[in-house]
């Protein structure tokens, strides 16, 4: 079997980010033929300027996003809820990488996930960053849904994910993605 080489993104910068937690949880759960490695330079992506890309062209942070999506065989992107919506860190880079040429999510299997500290652990953002990433022609990945609610009761001190229906279905959702992505490549 041909190894999925999946790119996590954490649209959190806070350095104890439950999102970020459940990504590193990702690494270690990732099943046969899946290889996961975190993106970790959101915080160095300026705010969105077409002037930018068109005269000077991209800034550092986002060729290196982008070049990294572009060698990615898949997506696993963590979103924490702000006003009931993605946050800005994660839209801001979501723009950027979009722009031509080669729009970087287009035709790229994507799957979600997200973890709260409320009940419904990311449901709002998740439904917001799917329209956001249909739109870019992503192709996102439907079941399973990973939402971790009550998120402060699931990771332990060190924020390491402790909660085992949690971990299930990150390990499942990870199958998953593999699978879809090795049925998109035929």
């Amino acid at each position: 079997m041909s190894v999925v080489k999946v790119l996590a993104i954490s649209g959190s910068l806070r350095k104890a980010s439950f999102n970020s937690a459940a990504l590193r949880a990702a690494v270690e759960l990732a099943p046969e033929g899946v290889q996961v490695s975190l993106h970790e330079g959101l915080r160095e992506i300026p705010p969105y300027d077409d002037d930018l890309r068109t005269g000077s062209g991209y800034p550092p942070a986002v060729a290196a996003l982008r070049a990294a999506i572009k060698e990615a065989d898949a997506l696993l992107v963590a979103s924490p809820e702000y006003n009931f919506s993605i946050s800005g860190v994660l839209k801001n880079a979501i723009d950027w990488v979009s722009r031509p040429p080669e729009q970087a999510f287009d035709n790229k299997p994507v799957a979600i996930l997200g973890a709260a500290t409320g009940l419904l652990g990311t449901a709002r953002s998740q439904y917001e960053l799917r329209k956001i990433l249909a739109g870019l022609n992503a192709q996102l990945l439907n079941k399973p849904e990973v939402m971790i609610s009550q998120a402060a009761t699931k990771f332990d001190a060190e924020g390491r994910l402790t909660d085992e229906t949690s971990r299930g279905l990150i390990a499942a959702q990870l199958a998953a993605l593999r699978d879809w992505t090795l049925r998109l490549r035929r």
